[in-house]
């Protein structure tokens, strides 16, 4: 059966530090955090009170939604999944299907966990099902909490009618749902799919993690500097919201309406490391991290020589160390001959199962446009990180270079690994 290439034509962006491409890009270049304290996580006595919101009061959503959604909808994570996907297709220079049914065209939008975005909009807990008052719920109750809501939503406002669904992943989410589509489209069973994930943000999720003491809880005076990977004094991973959406469609698709070609995806791998041999729920198996690595770049048909840039999943966490050491292993580089390596965490925090795509979209612009983002707050680098790597290879300023390879991964809960090689587009 023939392999179809696999090009990226759109991309869309919430995140904590921008809502828009555009926006996002700038923020990238200029290392803006979008990292701030919340007085309502004081107040319930957290030990974490910083997190990334995305600042929907900075748009008007009646532009990028239909009128009565943008009202009526009240889980944000089903809102950041609709306005980077709405984004994201319509920078594809396509728009949406108002009155037919595109068979040609699918999607594959996962997310973490949305029902604990509902619960905080709603006040869920206050409705007095017990007492017969069920219908106080409201309709979109099921709808916005369902793992596939915002896929659904959006959906309802695309009209597309391949294959849609909605993967949950933990961390590697997004980065997993860009694979899906991948693989779907290079078997040539659709034109074009929409890639992404989301997830919500507020005090019941981020109550949760903060009870597991994996987030940072020594930078409340300091917002902007919580997030640290990298650093010998990261303590933790700053909770965020946010959304990010690709646009993939086969080479002979987007040729055949002049569409603009961001990069291309050579190919990639998901696997897990079973909770074995050190792995666990929360930590990698690091021989399933480098196996994963490995055959994500053999699929890929490159050498790991050809790659300019790593965008690593590093939380700000103990683990970073960890990841570092299972990229030199399965790079076979270290020193300086170790690729650039960076992260928008430092700047945005880490958005759970909307990591992958966030971080993705990032990975995509400095493809496109040639540069790498800065890492925030890693003046100190973690010795042991310094130990493998060149400590050159993690620019903390904005640089402007040609990138023509990037690999992507994310590792999550449940010790689960997916990574992903992308490239500048050529004519073969």
């Amino acid at each position: 059966m023939e392999k179809h290439r696999v090009v990226i034509t759109g991309l869309g962006i919430v995140a904590s530090n921008a809502i828009g491409l555009d926006n996002y890009e700038e923020a990238l270049r200029k290392g803006k955090s979008g990292i701030k304290h919340w007085e309502e996580l004081d107040k319930i006595n957290l030990k974490c009170q910083i997190g990334g919101v995305p600042e929907l009061s900075s748009i008007n959503l009646g532009d990028h939604l239909p009128r009565l959604l943008a009202e009526k909808l009240t889980n944000k994570g089903v809102l950041y999944a609709m306005l980077s996907g709405v984004e994201a297709w319509r920078d594809a220079g396509l728009e949406p299907n108002t009155d037919t049914t595109d068979y040609d065209s699918g999607m594959i939008f996962g997310a973490g966990d949305l029902s604990f975005d509902s619960f905080i909009n709603r006040d869920f807990p206050a409705y007095p099902i017990d007492n017969g008052q069920s219908r106080r719920l409201g309709s979109r109750t099921i709808s916005e909490c369902m793992n596939s809501g915002g896929a659904a939503y959006l959906n309802s406002v695309l009209g597309l009618g391949n294959r849609i669904q909605s993967n949950s992943s933990a961390c590697i989410t997004g980065s997993e749902a860009v694979l899906m589509g991948y693989e779907y489209l290079s078997q040539g069973k659709a034109k074009r799919m929409l890639c992404g994930s989301t997830e919500g943000d507020g005090r019941y999720i981020w109550a949760a993690f903060d009870a597991m003491r994996v987030l940072c809880s020594n930078s409340n005076e300091n917002p902007s500097f919580g997030s640290r990977p990298m650093s010998d004094s990261s303590s933790g991973f700053v909770p965020s919201g946010g959304s990010g959406a690709l646009v993939l469609e086969t080479l002979e698709s987007a040729k055949s309406r002049g569409a603009k070609i961001y990069g291309e995806i050579l190919g990639g791998h998901v696997n897990s490391g079973g909770q074995r041999n050190g792995g666990t729920m929360t930590a990698a198996n690091p021989e399933a991290v480098v196996d994963c690595i490995k055959r994500a770049i053999s699929i890929a048909g490159i050498d790991s020589s050809e790659i300019d840039l790593i965008n690593g999943h590093l939380t700000s966490t103990k683990g970073d160390p960890a990841e570092i050491r299972n990229w030199v292993t399965a790079l076979g580089r270290s020193g300086e001959d170790f690729p650039l390596i960076n992260t928008p965490k430092s700047m945005i925090g880490h958005a759970v199962a909307g990591a992958g795509s966030v971080e993705l979209v990032a990975s995509v612009l400095q493809l496109k446009k040639d540069f790498v983002h800065p890492n925030l707050n890693v003046e100190n680098i973690h010795p042991e990180i310094l130990s493998e790597i060149f400590g050159g290879c993690i620019p903390t300023t904005c640089l402007e270079r040609e990138v023509n390879t990037i690999i992507k991964a994310n590792f999550g809960f449940g010790d689960l690994n997916c990574a992903l090689v992308l490239r500048k587009y050529k004519e073969v």
